[in-house]
């Protein structure tokens, strides 16, 4: 096969390398418009595993480039005067041009035909004289713009600034983040050592700290000497170095572009590299994705039956890992975007957020790279909480926690979950036993599910109330129950369906209208929830009033009930929730129009409710953080005032939802998928919040909790497969001070037992 490599990159140089250790006969040429020892980036991160696939795919050149690594175990995070750092993350460094270097030598040896200083012509004309043309010429990649018809090429440009420096400072003893606030806001650095005597150093800040500080107007020899001044105390007097020598002033700035192409391939024109698809730096996984895209395609080529199969096969593989990196990716950069929002956090949390903000890092991840560290963050979550000096070390969804005289046991809260089972709005007794059974389960607080203030208030026939004597009373019993028998405490979680109600109980048709006997609906307007439901009639401020009438009266009866916490449901398009959402507000008048006016009556709503509330028992809101509908709805910009509203009005907890509002949402699935909003509330308005979807790992709370994402977490489904949900999950990461009720001691041994064996088996 004769191969055309459009660009000399590590794309490009370990492709060529990769096809000729497969068959010597192919002729692979690399064309390259540089000369062969420019670069234009300083040093190359590779993680163990990427070591790994280059070994197997090529000795000589892995053991090439293994000949000239810096190797580090550790990362040391430099944030607010304190240097923290945690072992077991094996990295490497290389020098980009060492790299190349080897790659070339590799190449010539093996016969691939170099060309440098060669301005390559269209891909057009290539690709009639050669069987196969990789474009893999980066990031503003010609081959990519000659085909965008067909590549589809998706390019965002992100919103930090950051420039790639060199320095002959030392930091061979861990790849090191520094923060340094400045009299123009916080600029940080990601530095590593590559070879004996240099290290990457990348400067990056927020848009607004960059326009602070002039850098537009600067000459690239004022801005490295400005960031060298930033950064002075940590650079023991050694000089910051470009080497962007073809770059004139501001312009040795970036703003990253994340890349992601539709289509990677073309007739026999084939992208690779940052030309298909680019991962952020803070990652450090672009160099990782060229090498093993460039073993998968030839791979391909020499185990498929032609040239189009073994594209197919290169692109499903490639662009669904890229995608996973890119996920990963984004969620990294996005926290670095976002920085400012965790400085104010403690030097041990900010540390843990930092090293499990792409979310491939978890809390037992940690455990195994670095159990002393993690201890020891566990130790300070739980004095922070309050657990006192002699308390056992536990993860953090064993920590205590407190809302006004409230005090929860522990972190995970059993999410509100619609039984359906209610008779006339009176609980029964599946929902005695169903959260009996929840609150013996060990989780520090349940919730029930949304419990209506009015009949024409409930979502379907099968849905609970509290709006007649009987429904208190049956909720006493309950309640009764969990004080007297458990440790947990119970919130009662109080709403009113709105346009979404007279439907059908789950099972038979989620918010399908009944067949018979329906009542009348009422919203903010008279827009029905989709096609097939009913118009709601636009309620009256006479129809506003009785409404929070009932809303005070239900709270009333809750704490007569016995309730420790009530939660306002202004979430998932119910009526409170109506109000808030512009797609189901189309009100003129003082509820309708801004946000502000918006808010006007859910707010009005809950202040009634929090003034017969007692004031020593906790009351939280459950919102809906985006409308999943883009700029036309909800967003988490708005989120974050609706919060800062309700705390203002003596909100405790803001429980942190999302979409459900509209029939025309496009959710974003996912682990955890509405942490990130949770995340944002909780550190910028400053209000404790609950996490709640998808999370269903002792893993997953624990890492939301110690990174401060949240203060508590809900789990939902898995309480409905397991009641003692968290009971087996302590047993299975090890946790022995979990209490379970005395009757069953006997199993939690048997269940101990079973997962002390099952550890063991993994560690063999």
């Amino acid at each position: 096969m004769r191969v055309a490599c459009l660009g000399g990159g590590p794309a490009g140089l370990y492709f060529a390398i990769s096809m000729k250790v497969r068959d010597p006969g192919h002729e692979v040429v690399v064309i390259e418009r540089n000369r062969a020892n420019d670069t234009f980036g300083w040093g190359v991160v590779l993680s163990d595993e990427a070591l790994e696939n280059l070994q197997t795919n090529d000795p000589e050149s892995a053991q090439a480039i293994r000949d000239h690594f810096a190797y580090w175990d550790d990362i040391a995070v430099i944030h607010d005067g304190v240097r923290t750092v945690s072992g077991g993350h094996g990295f490497a460094g290389i020098g980009r041009k060492q790299m190349l270097i080897l790659l070339q030598q590799r190449a010539r040896e093996l016969g691939v035909d170099l060309q440098f200083e060669t301005e390559f012509r269209s891909a057009e004309d290539y690709r009639r004289e050669y069987d196969l043309v990789v474009g893999c010429d980066g990031l503003n990649s010609r081959v990519r713009s000659e085909y965008a018809d067909v590549f589809k090429p998706d390019i965002e440009t992100r919103e930090c600034k950051f420039i790639w420096l060199g320095t002959h400072q030392k930091f061979d003893d861990a790849f090191t983040f520094i923060f340094e606030k400045t009299e123009h806001g916080w600029v940080w650095a990601h530095v590593y050592q590559f070879d004996a005597d240099t290290a990457t150093f990348i400067v990056e800040c927020q848009q607004d700290t960059w326009d602070s500080w002039g850098f537009e107007g600067m000459s690239k020899e004022e801005i490295v000497e400005t960031c060298r001044k930033i950064f002075e105390r940590h650079l023991g007097g050694h000089k910051l170095i470009s080497n962007a020598a073809h770059l004139r002033g501001s312009a040795v700035w970036m703003n990253f572009p994340r890349v992601i192409c539709e289509k990677w391939h073309h007739e026999n024109v084939v992208l690779m590299g940052d030309a298909a698809a680019t991962a952020h730096f803070s990652i450090g996984s672009g160099t990782r994705l060229a090498f093993e895209s460039a073993i998968s395609l030839a791979n391909y080529l020499h185990s498929e039956t032609d040239m189009e199969a073994a594209f197919e096969r290169y692109q499903e593989e490639r662009r669904l890992e890229v995608l996973r990196l890119q996920s990963a990716a984004r969620n990294s950069l996005e926290w670095f975007e976002q920085v400012e929002r965790y400085l104010g956090l403690d030097p041990v949390q900010f540390n843990y957020s930092l090293l499990t903000r792409s979310q491939r890092i978890s809390h037992e991840n940690l455990r195994l790279r670095d159990p002393k560290w993690l201890k020891s963050a566990e130790k300070w979550f739980q004095e922070q909480a309050g657990a006192g000096a002699d308390a056992p070390v536990r993860p953090p969804m064993f920590a205590p926690f407190r809302l006004r005289n409230m005090k929860l046991q522990n972190r995970i809260v059993v999410s509100p979950m619609a039984q359906y089972k209610a008779v006339d709005g009176t609980p029964t007794d599946w929902h005695f036993v169903h959260y009996a059974e929840r609150a013996k389960g060990g989780a520090g607080m349940i919730y029930t599910e949304m419990t209506c203030v009015s009949p024409t208030g409930r979502i379907t026939p099968g849905c609970p109330g509290l709006y007649a004597p009987e429904h208190e009373a049956a909720w006493k019993r309950l309640v009764d129950f969990v004080h007297t028998e458990t440790d947990a405490r119970i919130c009662c979680q109080i709403g009113h369906s709105g346009r979404k109600g007279s439907t059908n109980v789950g099972w038979e048709g989620m918010d399908k209208p009944l067949a018979s006997g329906n009542w009348d609906l009422i919203s903010a307007s008279a827009i029905p929830w989709s096609a097939g439901n009913a118009t709601p009639r636009e309620a009256t401020q006479e129809d506003l009033d009785a409404i929070k009438a009932q809303f005070v009266a239900a709270a009333e009866m809750a704490e007569r009930a016995g309730f420790d916490m009530i939660e306002l449901h202004a979430a998932h398009g119910y009526l409170i929730s109506s109000f808030i959402s512009p797609v189901s507000n189309t009100r003129t008048d003082q509820y309708g129009g801004s946000l502000e006016n918006r808010l006007r009556w859910p707010l009005e709503v809950f202040e009634a409710m929090r003034a017969v509330w007692p004031e020593h028992k906790p009351m939280s809101v459950r919102i809906s953080a985006t409308d999943w509908l883009g700029e036309d709805g909800v967003t988490p910009e708005d989120a974050v005032e609706i919060a800062r509203e309700f705390r203002a009005a003596g909100a405790d907890l803001i429980d942190v939802s999302a979409g459900q509002t509209s029939a025309e949402a496009r959710p974003v699935y996912g682990r955890m998928f509405q942490t990130p909003f949770s995340d944002r509330i909780r550190n910028e308005v400053g209000i404790p919040t609950m996490a709640v979807g998808n999370i269903y790992e002792a893993d997953h709370a624990n890492s939301i909790l110690m990174a401060g994402r949240a203060d508590l977490v809900a789990v939902g489904r898995p309480h409905l497969a397991d009641p003692y949900w968290l009971m087996h999950e302590a047993a299975k990461i090890g946790d022995r001070a979990q209490a379970w009720p005395l009757p069953y001691l006997a199993g939690r041994d048997q269940a101990w037992r079973l997962a002390d064996r099952e550890a063991e088996a993994i560690r063999a």
